[in-house]
């Protein structure tokens, strides 16, 4: 390819950041799943924050387009914010419906506002030790894109993986030869499959990081997912838009197929290109994918956080507030959060997203919320919870507020900690510095504001005969939100 023809190509990144992360609980919950946290303890940002932090390099980058559930709009506009990224958009998909649907929307979304994109297609939580050669290769792999071929990465192998899907190329891959056209896709295969792969130059691991053209993509899709393509399409139509927020229609969304951009396409398309990706990758996708993407001493112990062992092997310990200590263990994982603790045989480790099926049929809360709770103007988090009164502390950004809201069943006392609050309360308005406090009446209207510069910290108690989060009745609301 002629050089000024890759100078004039536009690469927008899609970043897929919609999962649950259930393998990794109790660290990562539906309401603040893995891809938000800091999963690698030498990094001060989250997963998703160096999925597009790690880009530096790709030749003439765009800001991205971040495909997320509705419900976590918020954290990923925040984590953007923090990096001074303003993307493109973030599409909010009323619940998940797999791979396919997430790139046919930002393929159609981008096609219907500007000329033809490079999409380079990524999972927001993987773990990549070597970026400089990760954005050559993705830079490698334009040269193909550019062509109409639908380009994947394939992992190197490093051991018999079950857990993986694997690409088969059409030639024997090498450091001299680093791409093919595909041949097929294993899906997990069985532990003695597995091994046979992993001699096999064929074979690499299915990354799920794609590059393509917008336009080849969804002209794929036409030709093998026609339904999907038109539902998708009929999605965006009939969204709705606030900020930078994409809102799909959630009752034309509910119809598309749930399957994934492999099945879909990838498996069928004669225009499939794997490109040999080396660059230390990890999917971070369970618990003993984090445990072997740290480091060890020597019996082979990993630690995060305040641990403490004696007599200790083998074993995978992660405090997230308090002491833990390990005496006598061997081949065990130990993940201690405020409110749950997870101990399991490293021969179960895998079976946790089943565990927490179990724990959400009986309706354990612990599954769903973290003790910190995010909303646009900051968090709160859970102190104490008895039945009828609980304590939380909020922290309120500067210059935000939350909605002006009343409540049916609870009234609030709120005592300043940190900085200047301004509170109105049915019309009238007060201002509060440290160690001030006020009460707001149950069913009053009522607005907690902070005008400084600095973070605004409260410590409130609600006292009740009900205590949940729905009890909110919003009457003014800057950012957009319902009852809820």
């Amino acid at each position: 390819m002629k050089e000024k023809e890759i100078k004039d190509i536009n690469v927008t990144p899609i970043i897929l950041s919609g999962g649950n992360g259930t393998r990794l609980w109790p660290v990562s919950r539906t309401a603040f799943p893995k891809q938000y946290l800091k999963m690698n303890p030498k990094s001060k940002y989250s997963l998703l924050q160096n999925t597009y932090l790690r880009l530096k390099d790709i030749k003439n980058l765009e800001s991205p387009i971040i495909v997320c559930n509705e419900e976590q709009r918020f954290i990923v506009a925040e984590q953007m914010r923090v990096l001074n990224i303003d993307p493109q958009s973030i599409i909010l998909e009323p619940f998940g419906k797999n791979t396919a649907p997430a790139i046919a929307i930002a393929a159609l979304k981008i096609l219907k506002e500007k000329k033809d994109r490079i999409l380079l297609i990524l999972p927001a939580d993987h773990e990549i030790k070597n970026p400089i050669q990760f954005n050559k290769t993705i830079n490698d792999g334009l040269n193909f894109a550019i062509k109409g071929r639908l380009v994947t990465f394939g992992i190197l192998p490093t051991y018999p993986a079950t857990g993986y899907g694997y690409i088969r190329a059409s030639e024997e891959m090498s450091e001299d030869l680093n791409w093919s056209y595909i041949k097929g896709f294993i899906e997990k295969p069985s532990q003695d499959l597995a091994k046979e792969l992993l001699k096999n130059s064929h074979y690499t691991w299915n990354s799920g990081i794609f590059l393509f053209k917008a336009s080849t993509i969804v002209d794929e899709l036409k030709k093998y997912h026609p339904k999907l393509i038109n539902i998708c399409k009929e999605s965006l139509n009939e969204s709705e838009k606030d900020f930078n927020f994409q809102r799909l229609n959630s009752k034309v969304f509910k119809r598309c197929p749930n399957i994934s951009i492999d099945h879909a396409v990838m498996e069928k398309t004669n225009l499939g290109t794997v490109l040999r990706l080396d660059v230390g990758w990890n999917d971070l996708g369970s618990w003993k994918s984090i445990w072997e993407d740290t480091s060890f001493d020597k019996k082979r112990n990993s630690i995060k956080g305040k641990v403490f062992l004696k007599d200790v092997k083998n074993t995978y310990i992660r405090s997230e507030s308090r002491l833990v200590a390990g005496l006598g263990l061997e081949n065990l994982f130990i993940i201690e959060t405020k409110d749950a603790i997870l101990v399991a045989n490293k021969n179960s480790i895998n079976s946790v997203k089943e565990l927490v099926e179990e724990l959400r049929r009986n309706n354990m809360n612990e599954t769903k919320i973290n003790q910190k709770t995010y909303r646009p103007w900051g968090n709160f988090e859970n102190l104490i919870n008895e039945t009828n009164w609980q304590v939380k502390k909020l922290e309120i950004k500067p210059k935000e507020s939350i909605s002006l809201q009343k409540h049916n069943f609870r009234s609030e006392n709120w005592v300043v900690v940190e900085g200047q609050a301004k509170v109105e309360i049915n019309g009238v308005i007060s201002f509060l510095k440290k160690n001030e406090g006020i009460f707001i009446p149950l069913g009053s209207k009522h607005r907690l504001s902070n005008p400084g510069e600095n973070i605004l910290k409260i410590i409130e108690v609600q006292t009740g005969s009900y205590l949940g989060e729905d009890d909110i009745i919003r009457f003014e609301d800057k950012y957009k939100r319902g009852n809820n």
